[in-house]
């Protein structure tokens, strides 16, 4: 468990600067220059990505179960995670109206993300995980909104679309076998 906490640490740690000591990050890219703060961030960043993964990985082995959720609460998830992927979809691609109504579609896919698994999943390590995300989440969506942080304007409707296949096709890619390749767990099958 200790590896996915420090994971958590160091993948949400950099992208909670900005959260709670903006004029600090914006001091220390300055003094240190953008491209050797960016450099350090990422390396950071990436570094707890994979400490979250491999972590996530050994702790749910043996992770204590705090609640047993009911089977159909995969398909919960699984539907709920239909609109995850469009939201990132929206977030990847160039603004269409889909975009200027969601603000945020990144942040708003990595919510959903975090509380459909939360539905499915009670063990402490996926608690961890997907608890600690869905705070952070949280936590920089109302961030930006103080912050007063732009959100793109609106473009033309074929962005839209262009976003609502891309998502529809990861998703299928992620439900055929991304999934358990990446995760090593089918989304449909009870753990």
């Amino acid at each position: 468990m200790l590896v996915l906490v420090i994971g958590l640490i160091l993948f949400l740690g950099p992208h909670s600067v900005r959260i709670f000591a903006s004029g600090w990050a914006e001091a220390r890219s300055a003094a240190m220059g953008e491209n050797a703060w960016k450099g350090i961030y990422s390396l950071v960043s990436v570094l707890g990505f994979v400490l979250i993964v491999y972590g996530y990985g050994l702790a749910r082995l043996d992770a204590p179960v705090f609640y047993v959720p009911p089977a159909w609460m995969t398909h919960v998830t699984a539907l709920l995670m239909v609109f995850a992927f469009i939201a990132l979809g929206a977030y990847m691609l160039p603004a269409g109206r889909l975009k200027l109504m969601l603000k945020h579609p990144m942040l708003l896919a990595v919510k959903i993300w975090a509380f459909a698994h939360l539905l499915a999943n009670g063990d402490l390590a996926s608690i961890l995980l997907f608890g600690a995300f869905l705070a952070w989440a949280v936590l920089d969506r109302i961030s930006v909104k103080r912050r007063g942080v732009a959100i793109s304007s609106g473009g033309p409707v074929k962005w839209d679309v262009a976003a609502v296949a891309t998502g529809l096709v990861l998703y299928g890619l992620f439900v055929w076998k991304l999934h358990w390749w990446l995760i090593g767990a089918h989304p449909f099958v009870l753990s």
